[in-house]
């Protein structure tokens, strides 16, 4: 037997669909559409829940639920491994960024390849178009590595920091590994998204010219938010390029 909810979603999925209910629009209440459906308020939730993970509906914390228009994409260039500054420029798109010393414990450890315990500066960003947010980086750096000002939310870092740029010198080498996956529970959260959605994964890994890695950031991007170029470039042979 069909759930209740299920069909509260579908009434509600197709005044969207059919533009009844326009893009920014704020819903009802949750007690108003509970008695507009006749229905608890834990079934109505629950039929939120499902156009939340479909994308076509928004929670806003202390404001309501919002039908949710198309996002702007952003531009992930890989490579260097930052947000075009086209995209980085635009008023439209803000960033918050929260920087913090903190205990290399687990993943941290394999990732930075320092010993557990060891002094590391967390950078977490979380970036917004309008009330969405758009994606979410958090870069790691040994305490030692990190520049004068990183900490002390230095202007010219922290327009780095708005472009997910690499944070010290340029390095000797950049590894990407970049994956679509489901959010993390802490990812959903944060960047209100379902479970069901996906999300574009980076993972960068800078290293010096001794291999050092001196810089690794852990970037999320809700996948309908972001584009992600990379440009190869081919390097000839010595001996193609004479004659």
């Amino acid at each position: 037997m069909r759930s209740r909810h299920h069909d509260i979603a579908d009434d509600l999925r197709q005044q969207i669909t059919a533009g009844s209910l326009q893009p920014g629009e704020r819903l009802l209440s949750e007690a108003g559409l509970a008695d507009q459906y006749k229905v608890s308020t834990v079934t109505l939730r629950r039929a939120l829940a499902v156009l939340q993970g479909e994308g076509l509906v928004e929670k806003i914390h202390g404001k309501g639920n919002f039908v949710r228009g198309p996002h702007r994409k952003i531009l992930y260039v890989g490579g260097w491994g930052t947000l075009d500054q086209w995209t980085a420029a635009e008023p439209a798109l803000r960033v918050t960024v929260r920087s913090t010393t903190v205990q290399a414990q687990a993943h941290l450890t394999a990732l930075l390849n320092v010993p557990t315990g060891s002094p590391i500066v967390e950078t977490t960003c979380l970036s917004y178009g309008g009330e969405s947010p758009h994606s979410l980086a958090r870069i790691y750096m040994p305490r030692d590595l990190v520049p004068a000002g990183v900490l002390d939310d230095d202007s010219a870092y922290r327009d780095a920091l708005t472009r997910f740029a690499i944070l010290g010198p340029p390095p000797a080498a950049l590894r990407e590994t970049v994956c679509a996956r489901p959010p993390t529970p802490h990812e959903a959260s944060v960047l209100r998204i379902g479970y069901a959605s996906v999300v574009l994964s980076v993972t960068r890994i800078a290293t010096d010219s001794t291999g050092r890695v001196v810089e690794a950031a852990l970037l999320a991007f809700p996948g309908d938010r972001v584009d992600a170029v990379f440009t190869t470039h081919h390097v000839l042979d010595e001996r193609q390029t004479q004659g």
